[in-house]
């Protein structure tokens, strides 16, 4: 190990190993579990809100840029993938139920993204917002990497896509559990498809955690949504901005 003199070049020798950020991001997450755990689960100490503010806050504390912090916690990136099949699990676990609600989901799924681009996309074009930025909105709903996909096709900017994706699914989340008490939806299997539907794998993992029932629909409308919305969002803006 390089012996370093100066305290004021620790963070420079930190930040040059290829680990130090992967293991910041691990340890983020398991504060931002452990307090939401310690809190019952509560809707608002989300455990992926919590991991986001404190990196944010390290990174800007030190000055890193992004770009320096997503080379070293690049293996997270790359589990997405496997995270994401594993998702198949709990719909294999509830497949009959799901067979025996088709019709409903797929009526819900169609409807629900339907709903998701035009309020969205509508709400941009009261306001006046530029057609690149309406263009980013559309695809909100979706995981991030449909959506980005999806806004680079309909001709809005990946990165704003992203950012709005992660918010919305930090928003779905939160508010998902005292939104369906406040209307009295208590089916599992419906509160985990809106969460599914509406917050993407923020709300998928925030269903999980409450019922595997939920996940497995939360899962279920994660994937229809961005195959759906990837058919509707250009055929929807087209229709809105003409």
């Amino acid at each position: 190990m390089r012996k370093i003199s100066d305290p004021s070049q620790f963070w420079i020798y930190l930040a040059e190993q290829p680990l130090f950020f992967l293991v910041l991001t691990v340890l983020a997450y398991i504060i931002g579990d452990r307090i939401s755990k310690a809190t019952g689960r509560n809707p608002l100490a989300n455990p992926v809100l919590i991991a986001i503010l404190i990196i944010g806050a390290v990174l800007i504390a030190t000055k890193t840029p992004h770009a320096r912090y997503f080379e070293g916690a690049r293996f997270v990136h790359v589990l997405l993938g496997p995270a994401t099949v594993a998702l198949a699990l709990p719909i294999i676990r509830h497949r009959a139920l799901i067979r025996r609600q088709w019709r409903a989901i797929l009526g819900a799924i169609v409807i629900g993204a339907g709903v998701g681009i035009a309020t969205a996309s509508g709400l941009a074009i009261l306001t006046g917002l530029s057609p690149e930025t309406i263009a980013s909105l559309a695809p909100k709903s979706v995981t991030a990497a449909i959506a980005m996909g999806i806004s680079e096709q309909v001709g809005g900017t990946p990165p704003l896509t992203a950012v709005l994706v992660i918010s919305t699914g930090i928003l779905g989340a939160v508010l998902i559990t005292p939104l369906m008490n406040l209307i009295g939806v208590t089916d599992y299997a419906a509160r985990g498809f809106a969460a599914g539907l509406a917050a993407h794998g923020i709300g998928t993992a925030r269903a999980l955690q409450v019922n595997e029932k939920a996940g497995a629909h939360a899962a279920l409308a994660m994937g229809l949504n961005g195959l759906v919305t990837a058919l509707m969002a250009p055929l929807l803006l087209a229709l809105l901005l003409r």
